[in-house]
């Protein structure tokens, strides 16, 4: 535990100074004057002293020199707010004296207090920022999406996350709810994951005894996320004929529980997310215009990785933290990964390189720190639609030939699974059954 004395003048900042070295588990004093420094010089001594370099009656580099004429000599760390001043200094003051600039960051003050971290896989944690506490990137895009972050968390809107598949649409809600401040909780739903009859009572809730099965009340996630937000994922799979029940609440902040009478008020933002494109929503009758309007009265748009690939070897750092820290391990990349991870497109986006980062480090030795990646990127699901993509689709052929030799395709491609097929495809298991029904080819992929 070190004795500190902070010299500065701006009473706020010294306040929140004086909590994060209190809370590094440090003693400190204040002085708003070099007067007031010497006064506490004359019967104290002190390891280190943060001193401001601009002072109302001097320079910090005066008490500089009080300090040699006294004989005392504790470590110095001068704070300025320019980057020129720094510089200046530096060439000024000598090497035991380090520098920071305002505003202080707590890790800034850690380093000069406690020193480097012990380890180096924990140094290079900290390099990584995670903006919101959660997301990865410093690409132009990444950097627009954080403003539109910013300006829509401090509005009550709901908002529309569309994006590919895998970008991190929940991360990106978690980064508005944080970002939000708010009190209540994030309470996340799938409504693509929610059959017709059991989506009312997933959303809204339910009373006793509302149907056969509900043997006790249950609020619904509107309830739940009262003074939160509430996050609906895939809501553009929600069925077309319920989608009126979801308008009124989101006009009326009001709910009533399947099976019940009474109407009870909801305060949250809804954030909703969708892998469909506008063209998509619009022209097939995905989703009501009106539930459109009030969703998304702001819409953003998450970048594909392949857009932001400058962000990759952040991303691949930060995955394989995550599982040294929770592997006891201490595996690390050589520059020549992280460029070749730069080289793969990453259709499956974020979650297709995490999910490699995962397999390469199961299949790495442990009893080195050198990871191995696998000799081919692609995943299974890349690698068939990257060759479905290939296909070529020539003049004439009509809209149900087209769509019948996908259907073989990516049939042949996941050797007749049906539920991976449906899942490639985007569309249900019952209606990829219906369109082989259609096309008479159901017997072949029995």
């Amino acid at each position: 535990m070190l004795n500190i004395l902070l010299v500065d003048d701006d009473v706020e900042f010294s306040d929140v100074i004086c909590h994060i070295v209190e809370f590094l588990g440090h003693n400190i004093n204040t002085a708003t004057s070099l007067k007031e420094a010497h006064q506490w010089f004359e019967n104290n001594t002190f390891d280190h002293v943060l001193l401001d370099f601009m002072l109302p009656d001097g320079s910090g580099l005066h008490l500089l020199d009080h300090l040699k004429m006294i004989g005392q000599s504790p470590k110095v760390t001068l704070i300025s707010g320019h980057p020129s001043v720094k510089g200046i200094l530096a060439e000024m003051c000598e090497p035991n004296v380090s520098h920071l600039l305002k505003p202080l960051q707590r890790e800034d003050l850690e380093l000069v207090l406690n020193g480097p971290k012990k380890t180096v896989k924990k140094a290079k944690s900290a390099a990584i920022t995670h903006h919101f506490d959660t997301l990865i990137g410093e690409s132009a895009p990444m950097q627009q999406l954080y403003t539109m972050i910013e300006r829509v968390a401090k509005t009550n809107a709901n908002v529309m996350l569309m994006g590919e598949s895998g970008v991190g649409k929940e991360v990106v809600a978690q980064a508005i709810h944080n970002a939000s401040k708010c009190e209540g909780p994030l309470v996340a739903s799938n409504c693509g994951a929610l059959s017709k009859e059991l989506i009312g009572s997933e959303l809204f809730g339910h009373e006793k005894g509302a149907f056969t099965g509900a043997i006790a009340r249950k609020e619904g996630v509107f309830e739940q996320a009262d003074g939160g937000t509430l996050f609906l994922d895939e809501v553009t799979e929600m069925p077309i004929d319920m989608q009126p029940n979801l308008l009124r609440v989101l006009e009326t902040k009001k709910v009533t529980r399947v099976g019940g009478n009474r109407e009870l008020p909801v305060n949250c933002r809804v954030i909703s997310a969708t892998n469909r494109s506008l063209t998509d929503l619009a022209q097939n009758n995905i989703l009501r215009e009106d539930i459109y309007f009030r969703l998304a009265v702001f819409p953003i748009d998450i970048p594909p990785l392949r857009e932001r690939k400058e962000d990759i070897p952040l991303l691949a750092k930060a995955f394989l933290g995550q599982l040294n820290d929770e592997n006891g391990t201490a595996f690390a990349w050589a520059n020549e990964q992280l460029k070749e991870l730069q080289t793969y497109d990453w259709p499956g986006n974020v979650r297709e390189l995490r999910h490699a980062i995962h397999r390469a480090f199961i299949m790495s030795d442990p009893q080195t720190s050198t990871i191995s990646l696998p000799d081919n990127l692609e995943s299974p699901f890349s690698r068939v639609n990257t060759q479905l993509e290939d296909k070529q689709v020539s003049a004439g052929q009509t809209i149900e030939e087209v769509e019948k030799e996908l259907i073989h395709a990516t049939l042949d491609k996941v050797q007749g699974n049906k539920t991976l097929a449906a899942q490639m495809l985007g569309i249900s298991t019952k209606t990829l059954y219906n369109r082989l029904n259609a096309y008479g080819g159901i017997g072949e992929y029995k």
